[in-house]
């Protein structure tokens, strides 16, 4: 049985914090390891290591967290879930455009814990983008199946951020430009294809 939306957001709160912890330590100049990460946030250890087994991972992370605007602000002026969604979708890649260096270094450490761990299906990433695209579509959730709107969002992730970026320019050959129209494009193909013509008062 999937987690519960309350669930998901009591879990993305609980890795929030020990984020917010290994900051407060980054700022103080104090090593960062997940132990002391969790004492600052008031999260037992044992918690703590369910989100973070390695140190480097957490600390590559913390320092993406702070560039991450609010969904408010991601959102500010655009008018519906469709241009909501695709404001989104724009800005994870115009971040990882602006933080390419650090965003593939928080990937290799979580491919190496990946590794390290023997693989296994335990969350290693916060999922920003998408509690941001639940957020920005939440006005659709009801007029379609719960399956099909996990569906959506799932596409969504897939054609935005780090991700997109390194399959765009690394493999596709594509620059800035046109790789952040080909995300424009990507974007607005899956919610036509998931939204449909019957939801398109929603937009």
């Amino acid at each position: 049985m999937p987690p519960t939306r309350e669930r998901v957001l009591q879990k993305n709160r609980t890795r929030e914090a020990i984020l917010a912890g290994a900051r407060v330590l980054i700022e103080r100049g104090e090593p960062v390891n997940v132990t002391a990460a969790a004492a600052e946030a008031g999260i037992s250890k044992a918690t703590a290591y369910r989100y973070f087994s390695d140190p480097a991972v957490l600390v590559a992370e913390a320092g993406l967290a702070v560039e991450v605007r609010s969904y408010e602000e991601v959102v500010a002026g655009a008018e519906g879930p469709r241009e909501r969604a695709m404001a989104v979708s724009l800005y994870f890649f115009d971040l990882a455009v602006a933080h390419e260096a650090a965003f593939r270094q928080f990937l290799a450490r979580n491919l190496d814990c990946w590794l390290a761990e023997g693989g296994g299906d335990r969350v290693r990433r916060g999922a920003r983008r998408v509690a941001m695209l639940q957020r920005a579509l939440e006005d659709v959730r009801p007029l379609m199946p719960a399956q099909r709107f996990d569906r959506m969002i799932g596409a969504l992730s897939v054609a935005t951020g780090a991700e997109a970026l390194i399959a765009l320019s690394d493999i596709a050959r594509a620059g800035p430009q046109e790789a952040r129209e080909t995300v424009a494009e990507l974007a607005g193909a899956v919610l036509d294809r998931f939204m449909g013509v019957e939801n398109r008062a929603a937009r």
